[in-house]
């Protein structure tokens, strides 16, 4: 994993010089959570070292800020705050105009719509912020807002969450798959790919206990990822395709579909986070996707090859029986 300090070096602006006041003002930058003004910062490094001066931390904010290492957020009315860029989310935010304080979030939707739009614009986007402006739920009811756990940790337990509704959905897929196809090599990849999903489902759900044990306020946050397409989807369509029975190969088919669509979906979105814990777990699941889909395809093969042998060795005797109907068609007449 990249250390701080080679991601400074690697996003150090062109012509920039190296300076241990300036690497100290980013490591102490770095070491904070959530959202800091200016002056917050400026204070924080004073603490450290008074002969760093407020216009050397703002000069190495705005530096930051150009290298991809801090994330300037408007929280509107002339007031900006500073975050994290380095191995923490890409995401957006709702900004609370009574208690001044940011809700960190992250939608496919947005992206994609984003993504689409600059694309008809032929528009090659850097980096997108989204600020929404309102009221939170708690100041809404009169209570003070619950502290937020890091964006890092929420990004973590929902990529969690998803893999293992994913997980469940599989494993109901394969089990019923197994349950209605007739005794054969493609019923028991099924019994396999259902054991293998029980496995992993119990591997991810113990790493999601972990992860709570570790943030035991983790489970009443509000949600960070919103992902309407999520794969569990796919596999949940697939359960009801099945009915109350179908072929090996049709089963084989639609699990192929299934695990293509679950490892894309899991690559492309695991691709695009920043680096993190949810990162390379939307990695790490669109790997054994990969396996799975490799499994069936290379089932689905050997079905078709052992039809077509099937059906070559049929044909001589299907014509030696046609040839001696019609002998006895000529003797006859």
């Amino acid at each position: 994993m990249q250390s701080a300090s080679e991601f400074v070096e690697k996003h150090r602006p062109a012509g920039g010089k190296r300076s241990s006041k300036r690497d100290l003002i980013v490591q102490v930058f770095l070491r904070q959570e959530g959202h800091l003004s200016a002056e917050e910062l400026a204070d924080l490094i004073r603490r450290t070292d008074k002969r760093i001066s407020r216009a050397t931390v703002y000069r190495t904010l705005q530096w930051m800020v150009d290298a991809g290492i801090a994330g300037k957020v408007d929280f509107g009315g002339g007031k900006f705050r500073f975050e994290r860029a380095y191995r923490h989310p890409r995401h957006f935010h709702f900004i609370c105009k009574s208690c001044n304080q940011s809700f960190e979030f992250l939608s496919s939707d947005i992206e994609a719509l984003i993504e689409e739009v600059a694309a008809a614009r032929e528009f090659a986007p850097r980096q997108s912020m989204l600020q929404v402006y309102g009221t939170c739920q708690w100041c809404q009811q009169g209570v003070t807002p619950p502290a937020m756990a890091p964006a890092e940790l929420l990004f973590a337990r929902d990529a969690l969450r998803i893999a293992i509704a994913t997980e469940r959905s599989g494993r109901e897929f394969y089990t019923r798959a197994a349950r209605l196809t007739a005794d054969g090599p493609g019923r028991r990849i099924f019994q396999k790919l259902a054991g293998e999903e029980v496995e992993h489902l119990r591997k991810l759900e113990e790493r999601y206990a972990e992860l709570v044990r570790q943030e035991p306020t983790l489970e009443a946050q509000p949600t960070f990822l919103f992902f309407k397409g999520a794969a569990n989807g796919l596999f949940a369509a697939a359960t009801e395709e099945l009915g109350n029975g179908v072929d090996e190969g049709k089963a084989l088919l639609i699990g192929i579909r299934c695990e293509r669509g679950s490892h894309a979906f899991f690559k492309k979105y695991g691709e695009r986070f920043e680096e993190s814990e949810g990162k390379r777990i939307f990695l790490e699941f669109a790997d054994e996707e990969r396996e799975h889909l490799d499994m069936l395809l290379r089932e689905y093969r050997h079905l078709v090859a052992r039809q077509r042998r099937a059906a070559a060795s049929t044909r001589p005797a299907t014509a030696r029986r046609a040839k001696t109907r019609a002998t006895k068609r000529r003797r006859s007449a």
